[in-house]
């Protein structure tokens, strides 16, 4: 019984340090992502690049399952977004 209950506890941590390293991902993505807008905003250039790397390690976690996979990113996508927030 006791391997039962160490398999399922095993599991159970898997699955949770499955859950925060896409969480950390998540996190730099977003702040990649709002660094991108906020220079495309400002008119400087910008790339996506390393938004993409990250939302493929992402999506690379959500092929083993429990989280969901992300879209790559285009610079179109990043002005088209600013244009649509923060046009006058």
């Amino acid at each position: 019984m006791g391997n039962v209950h160490e398999a399922i506890s095993q599991h159970s941590n898997k699955q949770h340090q499955h859950v925060q390293s896409f969480l950390k991902l998540e996190a730099r993505r977003e702040a990649l992502i709002e660094e991108a807008v906020q220079l495309c905003l400002n008119s400087l250039p910008f790339d996506v690049d390393q938004i993409n790397q990250v939302t493929k390690d992402m999506n690379k976690l959500a092929s083993k399952g429990i989280v969901p996979t992300r879209k790559l990113v285009t610079t179109d996508m990043v002005k088209d977004y600013v244009s649509r927030k923060y046009s006058k």
